[in-house]
């Protein structure tokens, strides 16, 4: 199985429609596949940028192909119409051998379907390259959210929520999400030091920049190196991006405190607290899938963290009455749509009323976590998400509803500030994700 054929596999993993195969995300299908045919690197890179391009670029390569196929579209084989698209992206965002692209791709539609099918590939993606198509134009269109959503190939319901949260920045994040997303790393002061780091990555002739925001995160120029060597690194570091790191920067645990992650997950945001405490303090996590909390456990204890956890739904109540937190994070259950760049197929697995419907258990959690704060104490709200619903709406909300106010935020998080004073971040812009931060002081 060649390159071509595993990102044909992938892109129907995700979109399985009629095939059969199980669904799978971009990168667990491309996982298995590339692992599947034994690909070599070269290979492997090739089929990743055709799958993930095909996957995330779905809208724009549809409108591309409609003048050849016009109502046939409907009627080819689902594999016939992925292949399609990948031949267009391969066309569109590569440096094609037109010729051979071609080729291959007839090829690849013969072994999918009949005869009569591997000819209109053939004739389709001539005709493509004999017209060569422009890009869309505004004017092709009747609302800018439509042109925008497609040039850029976002469902129209996700421009319009950004464009009502971020007003002008809207075009600047629909390019944005499509770049791809910045790699960085969050360094254990447990174990190493940045300096260090920095030797280490620079040894290997990687570059590597301080964040101008968070103390212990690095941007990483080559994901690929950090991809690669992050189980080598023992704890002394993890990928885990700039705005992930923002909400426990923002909560600024101090040695000696007890702190409470809730909805930990594999434990990012709990290993940096852990990092942060030095060793002196104490760390108690919820995590609702045992999975999840099994590998945060193995995780921390390969950073030098100690950590204890507790599986279970944070809805529930989980914690006895008597105990108190001096900071608590609360990483909620949340849309995700504020790293839909980071994932290919995230954009088209969303629906305009996540944000209605996790908003119920973020408020929840918060419920139920609340009375565990000292008073004075500091309790930090974050998700990766930009809908109103699950952000500004959900912090109003807590305060109406809370005796607590907002706390401080430092000050190099200006920028990002809205006018209530909590930390919006837009997604896309500088290789960053989307994310909500909000930090409340209990009275």
């Amino acid at each position: 199985m060649n390159a071509r054929e595993v990102a044909l596999q992938t892109v129907r993993d995700v979109f399985p429609a009629a095939s059969g195969n199980p669904e799978r995300g971009a990168q667990e299908a491309l996982d298995y596949r590339a692992g599947k045919a034994a690909l070599v690197p070269r290979d492997r890179a090739f089929a990743t940028e055709l799958a993930y391009g095909a996957i995330k670029m779905r809208r724009l390569l549809d409108w591309y192909l409609t003048p050849f196929i016009g109502e046939r579209a409907n009627e080819l084989p689902p594999a016939i119409r992925e292949i399609l698209r990948l031949a267009i992206f391969e066309f569109t965002f590569t440096r094609a051998d037109e010729h051979a692209t071609v080729f291959e791709w007839v090829n690849v539609a013969k072994r999918h379907g009949h005869k009569g099918v591997a000819n209109l590939v053939n004739a389709v993606l001539r005709s493509f390259l004999r017209d060569r198509p422009a890009p869309p134009i505004r004017e092709d269109f009747e609302a800018e959210d439509d042109y925008l959503a497609t040039l850029h190939s976002l469902p129209t319901w996700l421009v319009r929520q950004w464009r009502a949260v971020f007003g002008d920045r809207v075009e600047a994040i629909c390019r944005g999400v499509n770049e791809p997303a910045r790699t960085s790393i969050t360094v254990n002061a447990l174990k190493t030091t940045l300096e260090a780091i920095e030797e280490r990555f620079a040894g290997d002739r990687v570059n590597v920049h301080r964040s101008a925001l968070v103390s212990d995160s690095l941007a990483v120029e080559d994901g690929g190196y950090a991809r690669r060597n992050e189980g080598a690194a023992g704890g002394s570091w993890w990928i885990q991006s700039e705005s992930s790191a923002m909400p426990v920067d923002v909560l600024n645990p101090q040695p000696e405190e007890a702190i409470l992650d809730v909805c930990s997950g594999r434990g990012n945001k709990a290993l940096q607290i852990g990092a942060r405490l030095g060793g002196e303090g104490r760390l108690l996590c919820i995590e609702l899938d045992e999975r999840k909390a099994k590998a945060l456990s193995v995780r921390a204890e390969a950073a030098g963290v100690t950590a204890a956890t507790i599986v279970g739904d944070a809805t529930n109540e989980l914690l006895l009455p008597s105990q108190r937190f001096d900071r608590v994070l609360v990483d909620a259950p949340c849309s995700g749509i504020g790293v839909v760049g980071r994932h290919p197929e995230a954009r088209w697995k969303k629906r305009p009323s996540d944000g209605e419907r996790l908003s119920g258990t973020q408020r929840a959690i918060l419920d139920r976590i609340a009375p565990s704060v000292h008073e004075g104490g500091a309790l930090v709200y974050a998700v990766c998400s930009t809908d109103p619903r699950e952000t500004i709406e959900v912090a109003q909300w807590f305060r109406q509803h809370h005796n607590f106010e907002r706390g401080l935020i430092p000050g190099r998080y200006e920028p990002f500030l809205t006018d209530e004073g909590d930390v919006l971040v837009p997604p896309g812009i500088e290789g960053r994700d989307g994310f909500f931060i909000a930090r409340f002081e209990r009275r």
